[in-house]
C-alpha cells in the first residue's frame, strides 16, 4: 500500500507543478474602453515567453465589441495601450495567410480570408498566430524594440486607439 500512495502522492505533486507552470507561462492584459456609449472590458491573453526562433502561439480574448473588427500579431509597442499605433507588426498586411503571423476577427468577413475568423459570444475569440524575435525590418524584439502580442482595430477603422491591448512578451 505505502509504494502505492508514494506514487500518488509524486504524481500529485507533479501535476501540481505542471499546472502552476502552465499558468505562469501565459499572462493576461485588460482594459475598459467605451465605444458609441457601451463600456467594453477587453481582456487579452497571451504567452509571455516564446522561443526567438519562432512558434505559433494561442491568444484569447473576451469582451470585444463585435462590431469592431480587430487584428491580433506581434507588434512593436511604445507606451501604453492606445498611446500609439502598434507598428511595424511582424507579418505584415498579410493578406495570402502565407505567414501566419496575424489574424483578423471581424464577424462581417470573419471567415472568408485565411488566418480569420468571426467572433464568439461576448466578443471573445481564440487564434493562433506564429511568432519571433527578429521582425521582417530587422529589428529584434527586446533588444531594439519593445513587442507584445497586441490586439488593435481592422484597416475599416485603422486610427482608433480603443481597442489595443498588448501582452508583453520575451524571447528566448
Amino acid at each position: 500500500m505505502r509504494p502505492l500512495r508514494a506514487a500518488l502522492v509524486v504524481a500529485s505533486s507533479a501535476a501540481l507543478t505542471l499546472g502552476l507552470a502552465t499558468s505562469a507561462s501565459a499572462a493576461t492584459s485588460t482594459r475598459t474602453v467605451t465605444d458609441g456609449g457601451t463600456t467594453y472590458n477587453l481582456s487579452l491573453t497571451a504567452p509571455d515567453t516564446a522561443s526567438a526562433a519562432g512558434q505559433v502561439v494561442t491568444v484569447t480574448g473576451s469582451g470585444y465589441n463585435t462590431g469592431q473588427g480587430v487584428y491580433v500579431g506581434l507588434c512593436v509597442v511604445s507606451g501604453t495601450p492606445g498611446a500609439a499605433k502598434p507598428t511595424p507588426c511582424l507579418g505584415g498586411q498579410d493578406e495570402t495567410g502565407s505567414t501566419g503571423a496575424s489574424h483578423w476577427v471581424n464577424n462581417t468577413f470573419g471567415g472568408l480570408f485565411a488566418n480569420s475568423s468571426k467572433f464568439g459570444t461576448g466578443g471573445t475569440f481564440s487564434v493562433s498566430i506564429y511568432v519571433k524575435a527578429t521582425l521582417d525590418d530587422g529589428s529584434v524584439c527586446g533588444e531594439d524594440v519593445t513587442c507584445a502580442v497586441v490586439t488593435r482595430a481592422d484597416h475599416f477603422d485603422s486610427e482608433d486607439r480603443k481597442y489595443d491591448v498588448h501582452v508583453p512578451i520575451t524571447f528566448q
